[in-house]
């Protein structure tokens, strides 16, 4: 009897682990949205401000906004939307009024009370990221980083152009007068915290032990507080010696800080949406808001493990438990402020429109291994199995290939889309592409042809198949998720009124911050929330 029911018994098990292989059946409806890493404010965060009011201010470029931050609770809200509240850097006028630098518009937006309409005071000055009044005489002056190296006094009439100080100075960013009319602040691209005279831009440097100095503020005693973006120190240099001292160790993507009137002194990081507190009388820190994640966008799943481009960080996210890993951060890597992810067998493909690159990452070393620069705003990119890399770009309206040595050798797939944004290898071994008008369109590899699957859609962005072969599609624009069937292009929605489709400021591209989409073995669906910097999971019924 033994024999036969063994027999039997490996005969089931064979069949079971047979038919757990297939892929699941296409489900009769989907579960709502269950939070898998928690929401956070921002979008980012950046300069930070306390105002004569006591109020704690706090800039977000990417998010558009500038916000209020309780410095009791860390409960946090919008004070001035987008994107007239895009703030890289914000600054407190002697008789209470608030300057702020918007980074992606070039404009300085100023207004003398809560009440005040809005007024600009600058435009047409690139990459214009600190500024700060000089609180004797209300002058005040601002700085150009990364998208221009200059030192400006601003007109705070607005009536006469800003005047040019210096230019090249090394990066001169967050900074603060002091009671002397001296500009203290730190030299991004020299590791130096330096003391500029605002009559010539003369700089005369403090200190020269910092790796990528941020931001530097006064304590009123005799100290400058300074916050190191790439080691993630918090220092304190004496200004009569120039000694510095590391007073905490936190973590890198460090920008900016603030020192109150009691002597709290608040610090941003922009990967983590981060505000803490530093207490110096008895060295307290503690965490006022946070989150796992900073701007969440590209989502790619191999597992448990689901791969997020994270904008300020490059994470993983155990689908399982919500637990997310750091593998890059920004400023203490090489990371290129990635929007969306490609993913092969061996590398991830992460593609910044903003920085015009495509970083490709070993999958084995999690390092990197190439960066292709100077592309026409890359929206997606895949990393493909003969190791070239295939690459979509919005402002081209192109798929194209790169390979060859230093991937050199580019030739043009497919052109003519409408705002291609995402992208994926579908199971039949053509590339599948949202475009910004409103398709999914296939494209074949071999000869570039085009294929409408669906059109009318509402700036779809995200893109994934699911086991059973249709494809979930974000549709930003109208905040829904929808299940299209590629054989005759029915569709059905998934899920609605979700927290996605962050709009970008003047000049900025429709699909901005890209909603990510991701399908696991099993058929859930995982979604980044730009609204709110989740990550949901959407479970199939059957």
């Amino acid at each position: 009897m033994n024999r036969p029911l063994t027999a039997g018994l490996l005969a089931v098990s064979l069949i079971l682990g047979a038919c757990s292989a297939l892929p699941p059946t296409r489900p009769t409806a989907w579960s709502a949205p269950e939070v898998l890493v928690a929401p956070s404010s921002f979008n980012g965060v950046h300069g930070l401000a306390v105002d004569a009011k006591g109020r704690l201010l706090a800039g977000s470029v990417l998010g558009s906004s500038l916000w209020e931050v309780d410095r009791k609770t860390g409960a946090a809200k919008i004070l001035v939307g987008g994107p007239e509240g895009q703030a890289d850097d914000i600054a407190v006028g002697p008789k209470g009024e608030l300057a702020w630098t918007n980074y992606l518009m070039g404009m300085i937006r100023y207004r003398e009370s809560d009440d005040a309409p809005l007024r600009v005071l600058a435009k047409d000055l690139s990459g214009i990221n600190s500024l700060d009044f000089d609180r004797r005489n209300g002058k005040l002056y601002a700085s150009q980083v990364f998208l221009g190296d200059a030192l400006w006094e601003i007109d705070v009439t607005g009536k006469a152009p800003p005047r040019l100080i210096k230019k090249d100075l090394g990066g001169l960013n967050g900074f603060e007068v002091g009671p002397d009319g001296m500009i203290y602040g730190p030299l991004w691209f020299k590791g130096q915290v330096v003391k500029v005279d605002p009559a010539n831009g003369d700089a005369v440097v403090i200190n020269s032990e910092f790796q990528v100095p941020a931001a530097a503020n006064l304590d009123g005693k005799g100290g400058l507080w300074v916050v190191d973006t790439k080691s993630g120190e918090l220092s304190r240099v004496d200004l009569a010696s120039g000694r510095k001292t590391v007073v905490k160790k936190l973590k890198p993507s460090l920008d900016n800080l603030a020192v109150a009137p009691d002597g709290t002194v608040y610090i941003s990081n922009m990967a983590d949406n981060s505000i803490e507190a530093y207490t110096p009388s008895n060295g307290e820190l503690r965490l006022l808001t946070g989150g796992k994640l900073a701007v969440p966008a590209g989502l790619k799943i191999d597992g448990n493990d689901l791969w997020v481009t994270d904008v300020f960080g490059f994470r993983r996210v155990d689908v399982k438990t919500g637990n997310v890993q750091d593998i890059f951060r920004m400023q203490a890597s090489d990371l290129e402020y990635p929007f969306a992810i490609g993913m092969s067998a061996s590398h991830f493909a992460l593609s910044s429109w903003f920085t015009g690159t495509v970083q490709l990452v070993e999958r084995s070393t999690l390092k990197t291994s190439a960066i292709l620069h100077g592309l026409t705003t890359p929206f997606d990119a895949i990393p493909m199995a003969d190791g070239s890399v295939i690459y979509a770009e919005i402002a081209t309206g192109s798929i194209k290939r790169a390979s060859g040595d230093k991937f050199a050798d580019k030739k043009v797939i497919a052109q003519g889309l409408a705002g291609p944004v995402q992208m994926i290898l579908g199971k039949d071994g053509a590339v599948y592409v949202t475009e910004a008008a409103g398709k999914l369109t296939r494209v074949s590899l071999s000869d570039g042809s085009k294929t409408t699957v669906a059109d009318g859609l509402a700036l779809p962005e995200g893109l994934a198949q699911t086991p059973w072969g249709t494809f979930i599609v974000a549709e930003s624009a109208a905040k829904r998720l929808v299940e299209i069937n590629p054989v005759d292009g029915s569709r059905r929605t998934v899920a609605e009124q979700l927290p996605i489709g962050l709009a970008g400021g003047p000049g900025m591209p429709p699909p901005y911050v890209v909603t990510g989409v991701a399908v696991g073995e099993n058929g859930v669906i995982y979604m980044s929330a730009d609204l709110n910097n989740a990550i949901y999971a959407i479970r199939p019924q059957r």
